[in-house]
C-alpha cells in the first residue's frame, strides 16, 4: 500500500501542531504580500530584479517546511526553522535600507506580525517539538 500524505499530523505535539497551521497561514499571506504588496517581500520585489524569486522561495519554503514536518522529515523542521527566522532578517535589512528608525529595523511596521513570527519560532525551537522531532523525524 503506498504511503498516505498528510498536511497536518494530529499525532505530534501541540507545539508543533499549531507551528504546522501558522506555517501554512504565514505562506498564505507572504504570497499575498509578495503579489498584493504593502510589506517586506513586496519591497525586495520592487527594489531587485531577483526580489520576486526571493519571495517564492520563502513562500514555498513556509509551504514545503509545514508539509514535510507533518509528514516527520527531519529536514522540514530544518527548512521550517530556517523560514521562521526570514522575516526578522529580510525586515532588518529592508528597513535599514530605507534609513527607518531603530524600532522599525527590529520589529517592522506591525507588532502584531512580529508577535505572530516571534510565536512560530518560539513554537518550533519549543523543547518539546526539539525533542519530538529528535526521536520520531527522519
Amino acid at each position: 500500500m503506498a504511503e498516505r500524505r498528510k498536511w497536518i499530523d494530529r499525532m505530534q505535539p501541540q507545539t508543533l501542531q499549531i507551528a504546522t497551521w501558522l506555517l501554512y497561514i504565514n505562506g498564505f499571506f507572504a504570497l499575498v504580500e509578495l503579489i498584493d504588496g504593502g510589506g517586506v517581500l513586496h519591497y525586495f520585489r520592487v527594489q531587485y530584479s531577483l526580489g520576486i524569486f526571493l519571495g517564492l522561495i520563502v513562500v514555498a519554503a513556509y509551504v514545503a517546511g509545514a508539509f514535510l514536518m507533518a509528514n516527520e522529515r527531519k529536514i522540514g523542521w530544518k527548512i521550517s526553522v530556517a523560514v521562521a527566522a526570514t522575516p526578522f532578517v529580510l525586515t532588518y535589512i529592508a528597513y535599514t535600507q530605507l534609513s527607518a528608525p531603530l524600532r522599525y529595523r527590529f520589529f517592522g511596521a506591525s507588532l502584531l506580525s512580529f508577535a505572530f513570527d516571534v510565536a512560530v519560532l518560539a513554537l518550533l525551537l519549543h523543547p518539546q517539538s526539539k525533542e519530538h522531532q529528535r526521536i520520531w523525524y527522519h
